[in-house]
């Protein structure tokens, strides 16, 4: 098995602090035994060799990414329409006992039979190492970090940017939540001041109890890595969470594989899904699903009858090469086809998945730049909506800066 080899010292001290830690010690000690780490690296399930590096020459790169004609699509063509969540809104109990408030692109709050879980916490600007350079939020933090009250438990997917933030984490690690991760991740929030006594450290298929949650740590098909070197030394995962009454399941970042299939049969059906549908791109087609793909997930996850997909990893950073909207587009196309409900609230638009309606509109066309074409039919009650959100003025954007674009991560 190849050494796992760290930062020289020299080295460490010059990383941003951003770039989090090496696991050393026991934490990888742990990581050595684990049945998907081979070769010195974590494994996909199965052994499924994923590309995480774009293919193509770097021109082929560089075209898809400066496309005059593509490239005014792929950011809002005017303010996010952010719900106004307040505290006093997520003081109420869920009248079901389930209820999933959308804070824009992976971060869900959950409030899961009198627990709250909060996914991917991603509250800072920038989804970068640095303040000043990288994917710029394109709509502001439904509300303060704060305002959330006490959670009870923090689940993180894997160790990226978009996904494990430390301006977020540094304000969380001022409070008593939990955090249930992935094995290795565990060291980043320890160099952050998490302390050890707060963090379950799981591997594919362990689980770990929060109160009356039983949070399993499920394959994903994805990478990792933070600073300079990519060692694939701590894991990626998907979660399942199961409360006494409902089950839900958030997929981080993954590519589409067989496995949705057996995490349904093992840990579903699930109440609602909240599944990656944006940032695809034909140059990383193994790591990040398109709505079709994440709709086939949802399905494989046996979602049961009422059971509603929140389409997650879109609308607040731009990080692929495809429209703004179509992540939102496409999983609705194929939500109605397949005749699934389909959640599609605002950021920060709370909602109850087991409810007998939850929103279903397509909010982004009225921020939008319609296809060729023009946007399929609504109905009179949807058009109503979209009509309201395209008539908030262009100048209520925070800031003039263009977004930036990068390879998703």
């Amino acid at each position: 098995m190849a050494a796992f080899r760290s930062l020289s010292p020299g080295l460490r001290a010059l990383q941003p602090e951003a770039f989090g830690a090496d696991p050393s010690g026991e934490r990888l000690a742990r990581i050595r035994r684990s049945p998907h780490f081979k070769d010195g690296v974590f494994q996909n399930p199965g052994g499924i060799g994923a590309r995480i590096r774009p293919s193509g020459t770097g021109l082929d790169f560089a075209k898809a990414f400066f496309d005059k004609e593509t490239r005014p699509r792929r950011s809002p063509s005017g303010p996010v329409p952010v719900h106004p969540t307040t505290l006093a809104d997520l003081a109420r109990p869920p009248a079901t006992g389930l209820r999933l408030t959308w804070m824009g692109h992976s971060s869900v709050l959950a409030e899961i039979d009198g627990h709250r879980v909060l996914f991917d916490p991603v509250w800072g600007e920038r989804c970068s190492p640095v303040p000043f350079a990288g994917p710029k939020r394109l709509h502001p933090a439904p509300l303060p970090l704060a305002a959330l009250g006490p959670v009870d438990v923090v689940v993180i997917s894997h160790d990226h940017y978009d996904h494990l933030d430390l301006p977020t984490i540094k304000a969380l690690a001022g409070t008593d939540t939990l955090f249930a991760v992935p094995l290795g991740v565990g060291a980043h929030l320890e160099h952050w001041g998490v302390s050890a006594d707060r963090l379950r450290e799981l591997d594919w298929h362990e689980a770990t109890r929060v109160g009356g949650l039983t949070l399993t740590a499920t394959p994903a098909r994805h990478f990792c890595g933070r600073g300079l070197r990519n060692t694939q030394h701590t894991l990626w995962a998907s979660w399942s969470v199961a409360g006494d009454e409902h089950r839900i399941f958030h997929s981080g970042d993954t590519g589409y594989f067989d496995g949705f299939k057996d995490i349904g049969a093992e840990y579903g059906p699930f109440d609602a899904t909240m599944i990656q549908i944006g940032a695809y791109s034909d140059l990383w087609p193994d790591i990040h699903m398109t709505p079709e793909e994440g709709l086939r997930a949802h399905l494989d996850l046996q979602g049961g009858p009422s059971g509603a997909i929140l389409p997650i990893h879109w609308a607040t950073f731009n990080l692929a090469t495809h429209a703004w909207s179509d992540p939102g587009e496409g999983t609705l196309a194929a939500a109605r086809a397949a005749g699934t409900r389909i959640a599609l609230p605002r950021p920060g638009e709370p909602f109850e998945p087991t409810a007998q309606t939850v929103p279903a509109e397509p909010w982004w066309r009225g921020v939008a730049l319609a296809p060729a074409g023009g946007w399929p039919e609504l109905l009179p009650e949807a058009k109503a909506m979209v009509d309201t959100v395209r008539d908030i003025p262009k100048d209520a954007a925070e800031g003039g800066d263009a977004p930036e674009v990068v390879p998703a991560g």
